[in-house]
């Protein structure tokens, strides 16, 4: 594509670049409770929930194989995740006493460290050069924690707090919504799905039963936009092993669980409580409501 085609002019619904844009590397700024109450009031909140609804909305009722517009920046996002999960083939976990966290994920997290802004840099055009360093740190934050060796929700975050950047200097546009969700998005979770089981990572700040998954969270609110308004499945359905095994390909919900029942033995009521009772949820636009409800709490909440 030229590059005059790539900077043709933002939507009317996107912010205009200014002319001098500064870029720091970001720091950790929520230290303790009352912090969350600044972080709650800041732009960077209304903007990053904003980005969540937006695609909430741009793949309600659509399956994941639905035709969607495939952008050079996406391609290009997509290459960048193909290239972790090489690093993970090139990276075997070692012998070692212990089940959990193996140390191998430390070989692999220090490449990506030293590589992290090399890679933003293939996605980020010339003359955003300057966002690179600020935008690498959110794709370092978003695979996990290094020392502990788990993952969480909060990686999640920041991974979407990744594309959000991406979306706010202009690499990614209005009409990538749906490829940014089950192209980008969905490609991650591949990768963190490999990573969890190859180096047997621990969940992170995990509540347990009370959870709602050990691992991720966004896949089930759009994975239920998915499902609104669909003609057979309903919420009671995703706890029938025919049904996710039938429609898991088509729908991000159904994939988490089929992950969920892959990983954990038992009863799904008693490894997967909290989503045990939103299968008796009557409809899916109540579940999707309800989690974008319980992921703004969790952000008021989660201090990391």
């Amino acid at each position: 594509m030229a590059e005059s085609e790539r900077r043709s002019p933002p939507d009317s619904s996107e912010d205009i670049l200014p002319a001098t844009q500064n870029f720091i590397i970001p720091k950790k700024e929520i230290h303790t409770v009352p912090d969350m109450g600044k972080w709650k009031r800041s732009q960077a909140y209304a903007d990053y929930i904003g980005f969540i609804l937006t695609l909430n909305e741009g793949v309600k009722g659509k399956k994941l194989s639905v035709e969607y517009r495939v952008s050079e920046a996406i391609e290009k996002l997509v290459a960048l995740l193909n290239t972790l999960d090489r690093w993970i083939d090139e990276t075997p976990p070692v012998d070692q006493p212990s089940r959990f966290g193996n140390k191998a994920y430390r070989t692999w997290y220090a490449k990506l460290d030293e590589e992290a802004e090399n890679l933003v840099a293939t996605v980020v055009p010339t003359h955003l050069a300057a966002a690179v360093p600020e935008v690498a740190v959110y794709l370092k934050e978003s695979v996990g924690n290094s020392t502990r060796i788990d993952y969480g929700t909060g990686h999640e975050a920041a991974f979407a707090a990744f594309l959000c950047c991406l979306c706010k200097i202009g690499v990614l546009r209005v009409d990538d919504q749906i490829a940014i969700v089950f192209k980008v998005f969905n490609r991650y979770l591949e990768v963190m799905r490999k990573l969890q089981k190859t180096y047997r990572m621990e969940p992170a700040g995990s509540q347990g039963v009370w959870g709602l998954d050990d691992f991720q969270f966004l896949p089930f609110i759009w994975g239920s936009s998915q499902l609104i308004d669909h003609p057979n499945l309903e919420p009671r359905h995703f706890v029938d092993e025919k049904a996710v095994n039938e429609n898991h390909k088509d729908y991000m919900f159904l994939e988490c669980i089929l992950f969920i029942t892959e990983m954990k033995t038992g009863p799904f009521a008693e490894h997967s409580n909290q989503l045990w009772n939103i299968s008796a949820v009557p409809s899916w636009s109540k579940v999707n409501q309800g989690l974008i409800r319980m992921y703004k709490a969790e952000h008021e909440e989660v201090s990391h």
